[in-house]
């Protein structure tokens, strides 16, 4: 069985405001076996497509490929806008070896919790997927839980946001879970009559069109 454990420490700075959280990324980012159009670095996986959305919202000129360079564009972006990185999973075990959230067992979660209890000016939590099972929203309902939290409903509509109010203080944390920025998801976003009706009005228009539509207004504002 693969142990599947997170190549990289989360990415936290007292500043931060926001923080993104995911699962984990490939496998071949644990082993050190990148593609060259990999970027060593969170969500650099040249399948991924959170950078690319981000690159189209904030005209970043990045570039993909597995350099110091690559690294230090996103890590300078993500600083310069106040933005943490903290996945929610720390390992996990798999029979087989792919980048499959539902694939993952065994899994241990890190202490977001207790990151944001250090970490003061966070408020507000990206979820790089949903509720289903094995994603970021449905593995951090189950680390709330266990410390005697839950989320209340803002919005119930795609992408759906909640909140919660860490304990002993009365600050508010909202999340929002955006639709995930990974191939799989396309067929998701395929089935959404709010595509199908942006598609039917400019059929150019494409799922990476729709992401940027959706996660600018979590990332433009700068706090």
């Amino acid at each position: 069985m693969f142990l599947h454990t997170h190549p990289y420490e989360p990415f936290l700075f007292k500043e931060a405001t926001k923080l993104i959280v995911g699962t984990l990324p490939p496998p071949r980012f644990t082993t050190g076996d990148l593609k060259e159009d990999d970027v060593d670095f969170c969500y650099g996986s040249r399948n991924g497509m959170l950078w690319p959305v981000l690159d189209r919202i904030f005209d970043l000129n990045l570039k993909y490929e597995t350099t110091a360079y690559a690294a230090d564009q996103r890590r300078n972006f993500l600083l310069q806008r106040k933005i943490g990185v903290c996945d929610i999973v720390g390992s996990a075990r798999r029979d087989k070896i792919d980048a499959s959230d539902l694939g993952m067992k065994q899994i241990e979660l890190r202490n977001i919790v207790g990151y944001l209890k250090e970490y003061t000016n966070v408020e507000m939590l990206i979820f790089t997927g949903g509720n289903s099972k094995n994603g970021p929203e449905f593995f951090f309902r189950k680390h709330l839980k266990e410390n005697g939290l839950s989320l209340a409903v803002e919005n119930n509509e795609v992408p759906r946001i909640h909140s919660f109010i860490m304990p002993n203080s009365k600050r508010k944390i909202i999340t929002v879970s955006l639709t995930a920025p990974s191939g799989t998801a396309n067929r998701a976003i395929g089935s959404m009559q709010a595509y199908k009706e942006l598609k039917k009005a400019n059929p150019k228009f494409n799922t990476l069109d729709f992401r940027v539509m959706q996660y600018e207004p979590f990332f433009k504002v700068k706090k």
